[in-house]
């Protein structure tokens, strides 16, 4: 691990605040280029309540223009000047006041909030905002995950790496108006003036000595009505949790087993539930030839045909797997029938939208380059799953949901039911990369329920994740990049790709309805695309463009949406001009880049990577960078593709070239958790590698070859980095970028141009072995559910 920048000087963590030096300090003007935004006030509430409770809404953000350099500079892109966490931003902005924290009169911070856990480590950086503004010890600060709120709009959507960026502001100001009610609440109490206290850990005291804990002032505190208030935030050389490197919140809960997920909740008479599926891609039940047979199997209790396969419902999972096994059902044809990768590639060939940019003979050279990437799988480590409890006149929903209220509104309707009487509360998920958009297993689960008349726990076999579950859409990307006398000067894309599904919307009915329209979902597609990607070249006329065709598979968000495959083949083709024009890939990277954030992070990795350093044959080291959401990596990877390393022989697994070192350099403004951004860096980096090399999906007449992890090559042990080295650059906003999503590009990228310099070939198909022999014997559609091993020994290593 990197070492940490030095942290800002700053008070001790128990360091008492002043209100008057908050205040002083606010009088002098504007703030410095550490705390970003201007110094001013911002508006919240105090809420009408038994104890102090208060909310906020969003401040204004402001947008800072580009640098450019270069001979020839380009226009800056859409997403430059605003980009999906913006657009996220301002959706959720009219109902940020909507947000409130509550202090409780044991003294610790309540908070729910409205976006999804799961894994990312939303709910540690956000306690770490409360306890920052209301001078609270970490562990006093209680944050759960709210319940769909209709109310809430576009403000409960979990994705485009937005949390922090979109909460940033909203929890400090209503944290700090907390505090500012709590040292009002004492002045009055104490008879001093406010100007007099300080507060410390939860306390505030006196000049004169006088103390009193925020629970004992908790009541006191609160407004019989809501009103309006103003308050200024600390100033970033105050902050002693913000930027400081902590463990999550929920650490020892989730090493011990006591966090709890959906599939670990006990409702009552919720019996475990799964579905016979159809073998190809959506297929339909047609009929069912033993219904009696399986109904009477032991531990059996229901079993029902619903919209989606054959629902069994038992006493134990095990039951439900042997129920699923022996139905004999007669299926009808899905949305893929016939399809192959084969059939997708040609259709997108087809659909490939035309370059306009010609190069001119003698004037001008090009580099014009097609890249493939497969299907790949967008299932997180636990399964798909759900609790479901409906009622004639009521239903009751569990589920991990990064788009609750799309949810709450789908399931009512589906239902029939008034939207008041369906209850959905979010449960900390065990991973998403964007796969928990989408709450079909809540669906599924409601309407189990409603036709058996009984609550039931849907769990997703991992074959059903894989073959029925979201995928990464197949992709083709086209590049033509022209140059001359050392300048490019046009840098064209086009990439086409099986249609990604948003039908979550922007996480309510409206939205999500519009996505799913015919129309409508090309337009969505269009305008995520246009506001995610980035160009960080001055590569003179740049256009990118994205058409997309076939909408016969269940595609969705995985985790950087487009990024990964078109930055991989624009980093590969600026890898190629480089070549071509006889210069350095590093320092032709650093010459055409457009602003000094992304210079600063590319001279760093180079320097800690030691790149252009010595390697024997067969291995090299490949650069690449990625800029998203305010915030900007660059990724240095070193490969080995000798026979010695591709050649290694693991059982049941696939070795091939290994990545033996990844330094990863990452600015995103302000870091609130360093430690929770290398985690998040290293999570990208692992998706990164196994994009390039080792992991996708094969389609073969109408459905996935692939049916569980153990034939979905995500990068293992054997295929991770001997050597990694994350560098969280020093604050260079006083605000925070997005990061969940940040490495996947980058790392993919880097692995890419490496390969490439390792073997002296331009890999065009990714993940690179995909159209080699098969590194698995695939397991029969029929029945859904593979037969479980039965003796486990002869695969410990």
């Amino acid at each position: 691990m990197a070492d940490l920048p030095p942290a800002p000087q700053s008070p001790p963590e128990n360091a008492p605040h002043t209100a008057a030096h908050r205040t002083s300090e606010a009088v002098a003007g504007s703030a410095g280029p550490s705390s970003g935004l201007p110094r001013r006030r911002f508006l919240g509430y105090v809420l009408g309540a038994s104890t102090l409770t208060v909310a906020a809404p969003l401040a204004e953000q402001v947008l800072a223009p580009p640098e450019a350099d270069a001979a020839i500079p380009s226009l800056p892109g859409l997403s430059e000047l605003a980009d999906l966490n913006e657009l996220l931003t301002l959706a959720a902005l009219p109902t940020a006041n909507l947000i409130g924290i509550r202090i409780e009169e044991d003294g610790t911070a309540s908070f729910a909030l409205p976006r999804a856990e799961v894994g990312q480590g939303v709910t540690t950086s956000s306690a770490m905002l409360i306890a920052e503004e209301l001078d609270l010890p970490l562990d006093k600060v209680r944050v759960t995950l709210a319940d769909a709120r209709p109310e809430l709009l576009f403000n409960q959507l979990t994705g485009g790496s937005n949390t922090t960026f979109s909460t940033y502001t909203p929890i400090r100001v209503a944290a700090a108006i907390a505090r500012g009610r709590l040292l009002e609440a004492a002045a009055t109490e104490f008879g001093e003036a406010v100007s007099a206290l300080t507060t410390r850990l939860g306390v505030v005291t006196s000049s004169g000595g006088r103390s009193a804990t925020y629970g004992e002032l908790a009541v006191k505190a609160a407004g019989l009505a809501t009103v309006q208030v103003s308050v200024e935030l600390k100033p970033a050389d105050e902050f002693t949790v913000i930027g400081t490197p902590r463990n999550r919140i929920d650490a020892r809960d989730a090493v011990t087993g006591r966090k709890k997920f959906a599939m670990d909740l006990q409702v009552p008479g919720a019996l475990p539930t799964m579905v016979c599926r159809p073998p190809t891609v959506n297929g339909t039940v047609r009929s069912v030839a033993n219904l009696p047979e399986v109904r009477a199997m032991p531990g059996i209790t229901d079993v029902v045909p619903v919209s989606t396969g054959v629902a069994v419902r038992g006493r134990t999972f095990g039951q439900c797997i042997d129920a699923v096994r022996a139905l004999r059902v007669a299926w009808g044809p899905g949305t893929a029938e016939g399809a192959s990768d084969a059939s997708v590639h040609a259709k997108l060939r087809q659909a490939e939208l035309p370059l306009v940019i010609p190069p001119l003979p003698l004037l001008t050279k090009a580099v014009d380059i097609r890249f493939t990437f497969a299907f790949a799988g967008n299932s997180a480590l636990e399964t798909n799953c759900a609790i479901a409890d409906v009622r004639a006149d009521r239903a009751e929903i569990w589920g991990s949901l990064k788009s609750p209220v799309t949810a709450q509104e789908t399931i009512a309707a589906k239902l029939g039911l008034p939207l008041h009487t369906v209850k959905v509360h979010v449960v900390e998920g065990g991973g998403s990369f964007g796969r928990k958009l989408f709450f079909d297993a809540a669906l599924e689960a409601a309407e189990i329920s409603r036709a058996m008349g009984k609550p039931v726990k849907l769990m997703w076999h991992r074959a059903d994740d894989v073959r029925q579950g979201r995928t990464h859409p197949m992709s083709i990307s086209r590049v033509r990049a022209t140059h001359s006398l050392g300048q490019v000067l046009s840098y064209e894309q086009r990439h086409t790709s099986a249609v990604t599904d948003f039908g979550h919307g922007l996480g309510e009915l409206l939205t999500s309805t519009v996505a799913g329209l015919p129309v409508g979902d090309l337009a969505f597609s269009q305008a995520i695309f246009t506001l995610t990607q980035e160009t960080p070249y001055n590569f003179g006329v740049v256009t990118q463009l994205l058409n997309e065709v076939d909408r016969g598979f269940n595609t969705g968000s995985m985790r950087n949406i487009y990024s990964p495959n078109v930055r991989c083949a624009q980093e590969l083709v600026v890898d190629q001009l480089a070549s071509d024009m006889g210069r350095d890939a590093y320092r032709f990277r650093r010459d055409f880049l457009k602003n000094a954030r992304a210079r600063a992070v590319l001279d760093k990795v180079a320097e800690v990577g030691s790149w252009g350093r010595a390697l024997p044959s067969g291995m090299a080291q490949g650069i690449a960078l990625h800029p998203e959401y305010h915030s900007v990596v660059a990724v240095l990877a070193e490969i080995d593709c000798r026979p010695q390393t591709t050649g290694r022989h693991v059982p049941d697994a696939v070795t091939g070239p290994r990545v033996t070192k990844v330094v990863c350099a990452v600015d995103v403004g302000l870091a609130v958790n360093p430690r929770g951004l290398e985690a998040q860096m290293m999570g990208g980096i692992m998706d990164g590698i196994a994009l390039a090399l080792t992991s996708s999906l094969h389609l073969k007449d109408g459905h996935f070859l692939e049916a569980s992890w153990d034939n979905y090559f995500y990068t293992r042990q054997w295929n991770t980095p001997l050597e990694l080295e994350i560098v969280v650059m020093p604050p260079t906003t006083g605000e925070p970028g997005g990061a969940g999503e940040l490495a996947v590009a980058g790392a993919m990228a880097a692995v890419a141009c490496a390969y490439r310099r390792a073997t002296g070939t331009m890999p065009t198909t990714f993940p690179i072995n995909h159209n080699g022999p098969l590194a698995f014997e695939p397991k029969p559609t029929v029945p859904p559910v593979p037969q479980s091993p039965t003796d486990g020994r002869d695969r410990a290593y």
